[in-house]
């Protein structure tokens, strides 16, 4: 027999826009089913939109971002850094829903032990308040328990020790309070992890003893009497002064008048500057290397790396330009760095022109500060060489132009030098063209020698107040020699313009002469020659013996050449023709075949013996050639540098490339 089927029912399913009856998805309902159940539907709002099935199977996808919807995008700020508002780029996207702040404790943290120990005290205490109110209870169970015991006697005596014994100790247990169980507590005064089993370092302290400055206590009372007699000593002086204005004529009241303006504004000027002298000269000290930061960075660091595809040649670097503006018309003399301070150097300004001959300057330069001199000193003739003590570098000698020699202390502030020579004590008559401080005499006295266009060779020497000299040789032009009236010989005089003493050899050196002529001397003898080189056609402008070879010395000439000789030949072993008249020449202190020579149409040369025999490894421009002539060099004791000279009063300091300061070979 067929079985009945129960009734579908249809739902009415709303959509997006439209009313669809799905008979698949009607659930069977039985007999037992409830009415509200059974008349379910769902109703179609007024406003919803009709939509066909294409649109309403399309998909719409949503991407969730953690960004804050409600968070500010044009929240501006001030920065300092660039002095004006700025619109901030990063916001916080963070939304706090919910927060509480808690108070949970670990259970094995030490805060966690304590607190449950004291809830186990107090549990323990409660204990035993309860045993001490059920005492009573207790007393009236044992008499109930001893009339049962009574009753039950002839029955049960077997039993009586075990019941006896059980109740003893249920009131013993009952009796006595409980005692909680102790934990033990870690050492709070020596207690470390075992995972950080690390020393501690032991604490140090520092301390500087210093002695407290020293004062003065300083007390005095002002009453009438005495405001009366200071008013009336000032009305005395200045009644003083006015008679003695009256007494002088006009001309002597102007030039009075200048010269206390000039002494008190000295005066004023003085008091003001000395008291931040050292602090003036660290702040200019700070800003100049922050102002040649990038020159200080090379000179320490730049190195030419276009050095290795040169095939042996070198450049030179720039670094600083050391000017003066008093120095603006006067051309560098001489150089000389200080043989104790590596970044100081001395540079005399005079003039070559013998027409517009002017004063001369001594100005002592320090790397650490290219702006501005260290030291200024200035003379009424024109400074034409110089020289710094080796063992005493505070000490400069300088020859002049009006043949006098001066000696400078650095350590005294005046600007004065503290021994100059005269005409009575035997200054020379025409200019001193190269001063060298020599080894102390037998009584430990300082000395030095001056060589000048009058033919002298003077030896001075420094006592307690004045300068001593002695003429230790007169130079002579060899055949030169003329008759005079009644049979005398008249001598025409050599022009001396440089010389220098051996590096060994303390009695041996060289003259060079205006004639071109070089002369090997020497102290003991001052009427002979040791040697003479015919070396040039014109005037020697320099002349320097090896700091290597014991037997090479070097010459210069304005007739464009630079010589090297052997003083036991009378021929030289190297020339080299400059193109220019030559200023200046000077070995290299790291390299016995390394020398630089100076030219007048600006150029720098560097020759290096090891790597080229017949011409420079680096010929380079370094002023302007129309304007500007170089006239002296000089090497660096330590720092791969030179420095120049030129006639407009400039000194440049310049880097030496890495091919230029090549160290020799060791031969084994």
């Amino acid at each position: 027999m067929p079985q009945k089927q129960p009734p579908r029912r249809q739902s009415i399913s709303v959509g997006r826009g439209t009313r669809k009856r799905d008979e698949d998805s009607g659930t069977e309902v039985g007999e037992g089913t409830d009415e509200w159940a059974q008349s379910k539907a769902t109703v179609r709002p007024p406003d919803q939109l009709e939509l066909t099935d294409a649109e309403l199977k399309e998909e719409f996808t949503r991407i969730l971002t953690a960004n804050n919807p409600h968070a500010p995008q044009n929240i501006v700020r001030y920065s300092f850094k660039e002095g004006t508002y700025k619109l901030i780029g990063v916001v916080n996207q963070l939304a706090v829903h919910f927060s509480q702040v808690g108070n949970l404790i670990p259970k094995d943290s030490d805060e966690g032990r304590r607190q449950h120990y004291r809830d186990e005290l107090a549990a323990s205490s409660q204990e035993s308040t309860k045993v001490v109110i059920s005492e009573t209870e207790i007393l009236e169970e044992e008499e109930e328990l001893k009339e049962a015991e009574a009753e039950t006697e002839a029955g049960s005596q077997t039993d009586m020790p075990v019941a006896e014994v059980a109740e003893k100790v249920t009131e013993e247990e009952l009796m006595t309070p409980k005692q909680p169980k102790e934990r033990k507590l870690t050492n709070k005064f020596n207690f470390s992890e075992r995972a950080s089993q690390t020393l501690n370092n032991p604490l140090r302290d520092r301390e500087c003893q210093m002695e407290p400055p020293p004062r003065t206590n300083f007390s005095a009372t002002a009453n009438q009497w005495e405001i009366y007699d200071a008013y009336v000593e000032e009305l005395e002086k200045q009644e003083k002064t006015k008679e003695k204005e009256k007494a002088k004529t006009p001309v002597a009241k102007k030039m009075g008048k200048m010269a206390m303006r000039k002494m008190t504004s000295m005066e004023s000027q003085s008091d003001d500057i000395t008291k931040v002298t050292q602090a003036a000269k660290i702040v200019e000290r700070m800003v100049n290397q922050n102002t040649y930061d990038d020159v200080a960075q090379d000179f320490k660091y730049y190195e030419d790396a276009a050095d290795e595809y040169r095939d042996q040649e070198g450049t030179l670097l720039p670094l600083w330009k050391f000017q003066n503006d008093k120095a603006k018309r006067l051309a560098v003399t001489a150089l000389c760095w200080n043989p104790k301070y590596n970044d100081l150097f001395a540079v005399g300004h005079g003039s070559y022109d013998f027409m517009k001959q002017s004063q001369g300057l001594l100005l002592l330069y320090s790397m650490k500060n290219p702006s501005f001199p260290e030291y200024i000193f200035s003379s009424e003739s024109g400074i034409m060489c110089l020289d710094m003590h080796v063992d005493h570098p505070y000490l400069v000698v300088v020859g002049h132009y009006d043949g006098n020699v001066a000696i400078y202390n650095l350590k005294k502030p005046h600007s004065q030098p503290s021994f100059r020579s005269s005409a009575k004590s035997g200054k020379h008559s025409d200019p001193v063209w190269q001063v060298r401080w020599q080894k102390d005499d037998m009584d430990n006295n300082l000395n030095f020698f001056s060589v000048s266009s009058d033919g002298r060779i003077v030896s001075w020497t420094l006592l307690k107040s004045e300068l001593v000299h002695t003429d230790v040789i007169k130079l002579k032009a060899e055949g030169s020699t003329m008759d005079g009236l009644d049979g005398l010989q008249l001598h025409t005089m050599g022009c001396g313009t440089a010389f220098d003493f051996h590096k060994e050899i303390d009695y041996m050196f060289l003259v060079g002469t205006e004639e071109g002529k070089i002369y090997k001397c020497s102290k003991s003898y001052s009427s002979k020659f040791l040697d003479t080189y015919d070396a040039h056609n014109m005037a020697v402008d320099a002349v320097s013996w090896s700091p290597y070879h014991t037997k090479v010395f070097m010459s210069c000439s304005s007739d464009w050449t630079v010589k090297i000789w052997d003083h036991t030949i009378k021929t030289p072993m190297f020339i080299y023709d400059l193109n220019s008249a030559v200023g200046d020449v000077a070995w290299a202190p790291y390299s016995s075949t390394v020398f630089a020579a100076v030219t007048t149409n600006g150029k720098t040369h560097v020759f290096d013996l090891s790597i080229n025999k017949y011409e420079a490894i680096c010929s380079q421009p370094v002023v302007t050639k129309k304007k500007n002539k170089i006239t002296h060099v000089q090497f660096n004791p330590i720092h791969p540098i030179i420095i120049v000279g030129d006639d407009r009063g400039h000194v440049i300091c310049l880097k030496l490339s890495p091919n230029l300061r090549k160290m020799p070979k060791v031969m084994i």
